[in-house]
């Protein structure tokens, strides 16, 4: 398979909260949740360090373990917890968290996995209109709260207190039934992912999504899904990161699109084929 991507922090001044990485058969991309200024976390190493961390620990067991999508996650954020449950309150609700797409290619069958508000598209053989995969639940809990987020201009003192008293409101719903999952610090929020699998000849190139990124398609609605996969195959994932800066440059004050962050870290990956084949991934 041949994987490119590009990844560009919200800000130059703050770390890029996202992770990317690939093997010859599978692909992992993670959107962490950041800490607006002024919330706690009880978490003293922050949320990039999350994102890598269980983002690494991933990687490495797809390539080693025969267990589930599921299965690899659930370990993946128990092994995690367990490097700083002795050092920070990984019980507190804003504990550090990620969203996760895992893609693996097993035998024949291409196998994906969905936690959060990150996006799988995928370019299927013989359908005009990819197929999209994204969990909604935050941005359906969300709603009850965005109210006055959304109708103060971004970047202001009363926005910034605004979108704090949003995230802790959202925390009360997180990794709870009827709410959100997220991969945090318990196991079982794993189970809560979308997964599936599907004919691997049957896929012609997948892209992988933060949603700082998928914000070109589903919050700015300036292009499809399809569009999108245009522009990652005839120009690059830089393209499309470069396309949603462009976006938001016209919109620094969220009037047009309202949104907790002007500027968010955006990562795009884009899987292919080889020349003249479909979808292989090992």
């Amino acid at each position: 398979m041949r994987v490119t991507f590009a990844t560009e922090p919200a800000s130059p001044d703050r770390p890029n909260e996202d992770f990317i990485a690939a093997t010859p058969d599978a692909v992992v991309l993670l959107d962490g949740a950041g800490t607006p200024a002024g919330s706690e976390s009880g978490c003293s190493h922050g949320v990039a360090w999350y994102a890598r961390t269980l983002g690494s620990t991933l990687i490495a067991s797809l390539t080693q373990s025969a267990g589930t999508l599921t299965e690899i996650l659930a370990e993946g954020i128990k092994a995690t917890t367990s490097l700083h449950d002795f050092t920070c309150d990984v019980t507190h609700p804003g504990s550090p968290s990620a969203t996760v797409v895992m893609l693996r290619r097993t035998g024949d069958h291409l196998g994906y996995l969905v936690l959060a508000d990150s996006v799988l598209v995928l370019d299927v053989v013989g359908v005009d209109e990819p197929m999209f995969i994204t969990d909604d639940r935050e941005a359906q809990v969300g709603r009850r709260y965005r109210t006055a987020m959304d109708a103060l201009g971004s970047g202001t003192p009363d926005h910034t207190a605004a979108l704090r008293a949003y995230v802790e409101a959202m925390r009360a719903h997180r990794n709870r039934n009827g709410g959100f999952w997220v991969a945090s610090s318990d196991p079982l929020a794993a189970e809560q992912a979308l997964t599936g699998t599907l004919p691997a000849d049957q896929i012609r190139a997948a892209a992988l999504l933060s949603d700082g990124a998928s914000r070109l398609v589903d919050r700015f609605h300036i292009a499809t899904w399809r569009q999108a996969l245009d522009i990652l195959d005839q120009d690059s994932p830089a393209e499309l990161i470069r396309r949603v800066r462009e976006a938001e440059h016209t919109d620094p004050a969220g009037k047009r699109w309202p949104r907790g962050k002007t500027f968010d870290d955006a990562t795009a990956v884009h899987v292919t084929a080889e020349q003249g084949h479909q979808l292989r991934l090992k």
